[in-house]
């Protein structure tokens, strides 16, 4: 977001973006084996700009949050040229309201028991600190720019970049 947004401008921004975009790659650290990262279906991002996804609660991916909580989210519409990196506290949340009001069929066909499905819970991730990319233009107009960047031999202006007001 430009310095100039509010902070809450910029949780606008951002809860545009990731309910546009939808599919984000979450990833988690773990001493053994490193970074470790995964699609994961964004469920919801709420008023207070926390990420919500569906997930097994017994996946490798929920212990590694156990020992290890910070973690990464990225965001990606190439097609759009936006991109959010995101730095976030992750905890898992097993509250089956929570869980009714951000159910869709999407996520049953992850978990065809339902909500009554044993392993089944939330995750609650808290952006501590995002950066984006957005360019915001065609992708005609991306490539007319890259070629006069190339022709006058100044360097190619990506469009917005900053860093998130959380």
């Amino acid at each position: 977001m430009s310095s100039d947004w509010s902070k809450t401008e910029s949780l606008q921004y951002l809860q545009e973006r990731v309910k546009e975009i939808k599919t984000a790659m979450l990833t988690t650290y773990s001493p053994e084996k490193g970074f470790n990262s995964r699609p994961m279906g964004t469920a919801d991002i709420d008023d207070e700009g926390n990420i919500w996804f569906f997930t097994n609660e017994y996946s490798p991916k929920v212990t590694e949050i156990s020992v290890e909580n910070t973690i990464s989210v990225t965001y990606s519409d190439p097609k759009n040229h936006t991109y959010l990196s995101i730095v976030a506290e992750a905890t898992t949340v097993d509250d089956k309201a929570k869980m009714k009001e951000l159910w869709n069929p999407f996520i049953e066909a992850f978990f065809p028991k339902g909500l009554d499905d044993p392993a089944l819970t939330l995750l609650k991730v808290t952006p501590t600190d995002a950066e984006y990319w957005d360019s915001s233009s065609s992708s005609m107009v991306v490539l007319f720019n890259m070629l006069k960047a190339r022709l006058t031999g100044k360097q190619y202006d990506e469009g917005k970049h900053g860093n998130v007001a959380l």
